[in-house]
């Protein structure tokens, strides 16, 4: 029982841990797409 409750106690911090970097990801794209447009309205 124990065993099984580490298990599913890690298996639930991984997903945790890798839709996390997805999130992570995903800012840091709309960051550079902020960027991005100040440096296009600069330009002009």
């Amino acid at each position: 029982m124990r065993r099984i409750l580490c298990l599913t106690t890690t298996l639930i911090g991984t997903a945790l841990v890798l839709s996390a970097c997805n999130t992570v990801e995903g800012v840091g794209k709309d960051i550079q797409k902020a960027g991005q447009a100040i440096e296009d309205a600069g330009r002009k």
